[in-house]
């Protein structure tokens, strides 16, 4: 079962706001009381379809592969964005199993932009829906189209088919970047230097907040922004700094990382100039190190390379 997959059959319940019809005044307003008109009430099919959405929030979040494949048809029928089909319960919920085998703590996204009944026992629903990972990054979003069926009094998914939707440009360009979310910590002198990376602004940067804790106890932070650069065609951060420092990075890819060209200013105007390498020995730990360094047009040396640890999710996190 393809992510895009997941991602359509979780989008079947969602919990989109309410649109309520409003009743045509047919009498002259009076203007000694209030004229807005009550809304009339939503259908109560239209409301049970919705009122699932829990239950397949609750069950995809848990990761239960059985509870999800029982909201369809004994003979429900799914259809990829690649054409596959997977044809009753039994097919859904092992698609499900092994999607939650490779994608522990993965949550949902839902919008539903159309659900309307077809007849008393039909309803058609359109949407579109996207894939939470545990590091909170956006895995793969698309749209579908439902259709539900009542059975034995109770709605269930008879027929779904979905379309991927393709990331935006500055989500595709940063996609390689993926690998830094989370919290790094390096220790080098005595001083102690953590960094965490989150996605930010719908995945179109990342934010990098940093503290560094000092041997005699003392703290300093800043905070950097990385995000595509469409004029220029590359990756760019931008970093503010203590005392009012700031600086700007070119990013270009390297056989094992990145190597990011530093121009800025102190907070008293004095022009820098560097080269950060950051060098990937594995999904949980790099090399960090500064070189061809320059302060005022004054040559400074090259820093140590500095080995940064991944550190661990927090449970319920």
């Amino acid at each position: 079962m393809t992510r895009t997959m997941i991602l359509t059959l979780l989008g079947l319940f969602g919990t989109a706001g309410l649109i309520q019809a409003q009743e045509p005044n047919s009498v002259p307003a009076d203007t000694t009381k209030s004229t807005e008109v009550p809304a009339v009430a939503e259908s109560p099919d239209i409301a049970a379809i919705r009122a699932t959405s829990q239950t397949f929030i609750s069950a995809f979040d848990q990761g239960d592969a059985k509870a999800i494949a029982a909201l369809w048809t004994e003979t429900g029928e799914y259809i990829d964005d690649a054409g596959r089909s997977f044809l009753g319960r039994n097919a859904i919920e092992e698609g499900y199993a092994a999607f939650f085998l490779e994608s522990p703590g993965v949550k949902i996204r839902i919008n539903i932009d159309s659900l309307r009944l077809l007849s008393d026992s039909a309803a058609i629903e359109d949407g579109s829906s996207a894939l939470e990972m545990a590091d909170s990054s956006i895995a793969a979003m698309g749209q579908y189209t439902a259709i539900h069926v009542k059975v034995d009094g109770k709605w269930k998914m008879s027929s779904v088919r979905d379309s991927s939707i393709e990331p935006p440009l500055a989500q595709r360009n940063l996609a390689d970047l993926d690998w830094l979310i989370g919290t790094w910590i390096a220790e080098d002198r005595g001083n102690v230097n953590e960094s965490v990376f989150r996605w930010v602004a719908d995945q179109s940067f990342v934010e990098r907040k940093y503290t560094v804790t000092h041997v005699d106890g003392s703290q300093t932070s800043g905070i950097q922004m990385i995000g595509w650069n469409p004029q220029g065609n590359h990756i760019q951060s931008w970093t503010f700094e203590p005392q009012g420092g700031h600086s700007v990075g070119i990013w270009s890819p390297t056989e094992d990382g990145w190597s990011v060209i530093v121009k800025g200013t102190t907070g008293d105007g004095v022009p820098s100039m560097s080269v950060t390498t950051l060098r990937r020995l594995d999904d949980n730990a790099y090399v960090w190190q500064s070189t061809q360094r320059s302060l005022g047009g004054v040559a400074l040396p090259d820093t140590d390379e500095v080995v940064l640890k991944r550190q661990p999710v927090a449970n319920g996190h």
